[in-house]
């Protein structure tokens, strides 16, 4: 991913103290950078914008288990 600006990763608010996160990265144009909170210099992957809110709103609106 080529950037002029650092990425700046941020947890979920509703992340727990366990370590288990995802960390996403906003503000890039057409594509949210997901990865492993425990594995900052790992892998990332990257999904389409719409995606990615639709993805968001199927948690929020209970379509998805997030267990």
């Amino acid at each position: 991913m080529t950037s002029n600006s650092p990425i700046t990763w941020r947890k979920s608010t509703h992340s727990g103290q366990g370590g288990q996160c995802v960390e996403v990265a906003d503000g890039l144009t057409g594509t949210v950078p997901v990865r492993d909170s425990k594995d900052p210099d790992g892998p990332t992957l990257h999904f389409p914008s719409p995606a990615w809110q639709a993805f968001i709103t199927a948690l929020r609106t209970g379509e998805l288990d997030a267990r």
